[in-house]
């Protein structure tokens, strides 16, 4: 899990792994030895030590003739080979590896100290479909604490996920800390209280809610990403859901038409009606928020948002109408284009690249600029078309804050019913694109927002099942989603649970949801019917 492109058993009987079995790590491997002796090594209780020669051996090498991101694993009664075309090639080898082993090789500590382990004898050839296969985590809404990112980074891992999308910042919380800004963090990073269910619901959680990861929490995060082969990008938003930060610095709001003084974090859901203010002071302040971003964060892109952000208080702003004159903008959608351009030209001169969600594209992008297309396909192609890569993540199929099912036994229903068939057919590159514009599509991920996720334990039931789906969909070369053998995924789902369950992920079972994953009385906004195909 995700399928592999081929699989053949090479001979009948199993290789076997216990106490004398050595691993070798040629040159570039030496990453994922460190990683198979930390978790496999752990699980079984095998210290796998260094070996250059014998039969009783695990090879990790790389191999030019395989893809950058493919792998060969081989287990025919010699060594035990995991090639990859790169380092990143052999450490998703080493997660077949691992599977092979069975649900047990998952755990923290080994069950039974004297088992032999063993393996079938097959050859497992395989690589990626896309190279962008991700999770974007809203840590903004409800604060995941530094544990449990780093959990669901090996959750990532274990499912060949290559990106980790960090949701750092919203109206509801300021989640990282910018030296220069202290009160980002200060202030911005808690809130007095918490909307529980939808914001429709009449109940709250009165207690404060935050938290933020300090300087070095980012670099330890980061660092333990890509030892597992992961990119993190970070999301800043601007010029919208920006509430958090103008309640820390109310000069970055529209003083002219607000008191923003006054304002708080915000405690509820929604879209807030404070947005950044259009003035050079605003973004001499975020280019120094973005300096910091980049010394810890070394990913190519940068997310900066730039989605759902009210016009409301620009339209009543002197100032806002001030700039628009100046500038000889058409108006306030135009205004929104100006300030997602100049961070798009700042990001350029540094050699990054700008990401955001669609609606960038209203006024034009830099030529590197990329898009992440979240309202349905429309934004992907529209992107696709003039030129500019694309990450498909389309509410209607990949928000895993929707709801998994019918009926009154889910958790604060959300959305449409987006079961775990529906993730597995779902399809990232959209039909009527040509081949060149397809190339543009980098790839897919799911996205879990946490408005209702109040804690790990109810982001684990809204990810899974689901993001197994979806990580096969990103990897594995599937027919059109209408020729799909879901049989055979649920099949194979049936012991993977098992590896989730020796994982300690609170899964929604195929049956539903167990007595206390539900959240009786919690008013949710299910959406009846299906969801537009747009």
């Amino acid at each position: 899990m995700p399928a592999p492109a081929r699989c053949s058993r090479n001979t009948a009987g199993h290789t076997s792994i216990g106490a004398g079995t050595g691993l070798q790590a040629r040159p570039g491997t030496e990453g994922v030895a460190r990683w198979l002796r930390a978790t496999v090594g752990a699980a079984t209780g095998l210290p796998l030590p260094e070996a250059d020669d014998g039969d009783d051996r695990v090879v990790l090498s790389i191999e030019p003739d395989l893809p950058p991101e493919g792998y060969r694993l081989v287990t025919d009664g010699g060594p035990a080979r995991i090639q990859g075309g790169s380092a990143a090639g052999v450490f998703w080898g080493a997660q077949t590896f691992r599977q092979l082993l069975g649900p047990d090789a998952f755990r923290r500590a080994p069950l039974h100290p004297d088992r032999v382990w063993e393996l079938p004898r097959v050859t497992v050839e395989d690589a990626p479909r896309f190279g962008w296969r991700g999770l974007m985590l809203d840590v903004a809404r409800h604060f995941m604490p530094k544990e449990g990112v780093l959990r669901y980074l090996d959750l990532m891992a274990a499912h060949k996920l290559n990106v980790f999308h960090f949701h750092l910042t919203d109206d509801q919380g300021w989640r990282i800390e910018i030296g220069r800004y202290p009160r980002l963090t200060e202030i911005g990073s808690w809130r007095a209280r918490t909307k529980f269910g939808h914001r429709a619901s009449p109940l709250w959680e009165e207690k404060p809610h935050g938290g933020h990861y300090t300087q070095d929490d980012i670099r330890e995060i980061v660092a333990y990403a890509a030892e597992r082969h992961i990119t993190v990008v970070p999301e800043i938003d601007v010029p919208g859901h920006s509430q958090a930060a103008i309640a820390a610095y109310p000069e970055l709001g529209n003083t002219d038409v607000v008191d923003t003084s006054a304002l708080t974090v915000w405690d509820n859901w929604g879209i807030s009606a404070n947005v950044l203010a259009p003035t050079d002071n605003t973004l001499r302040f975020y280019e120094g928020v973005f300096e910091e971003v980049l010394e810890l964060f070394p990913s190519e892109f940068v997310h900066i948002g730039g989605d759902e952000c009210r016009k409301d208080q620009w339209r009543r702003s002197p100032a806002a109408k001030g700039r628009i004159a100046d500038l000889g903008l058409a108006g306030e959608d135009e205004l929104q284009s100006w300030f997602i351009g100049h961070f798009d030209t700042w990001l350029t001169a540094r050699g990054r690249r700008l990401i955001g969600w669609d609606e960038i594209l209203e006024g034009g992008l830099a030529p590197g600029a990329a898009v992440s297309s979240w309202r349905g396909y429309g934004g992907g192609v529209a992107a696709a078309r003039a030129g500019h890569d694309v990450v498909m993540c389309p509410e209607q199929y990949v928000y895993l804050d929707h709801r998994q099912a019918p009926g009154d036994d889910e958790p604060v229903p959300i959305g449409f019913v987006r079961t775990l068939e529906d993730v597995y057919r779902f399809e990232p590159v959209p039909a009527g694109l040509t081949a060149g514009e397809a190339r543009h599509v980098l790839g897919t991920q799911a996205n879990v927002w946490t408005e209702v996720m109040e804690d790990a334990a109810r982001v684990d039931y809204q990810a899974f099942p689901r993001l197994a789906a979806l990580a096969e969909v990103a990897w594995s070369r599937l027919p059109a989603p209408a020729e799909r053998d879901f049989a055979d995924f649920e099949h194979r789902m049936a012991a993977h649970y098992r590896r989730l369950d020796a994982l300690g992920v609170g899964y929604r079972p195929p049956t539903g949801p167990r007595p206390w994953q539900r959240r009786p009385g919690v008013l949710g906004r299910p959406i009846d019917g299906a969801p537009p195909n747009r």
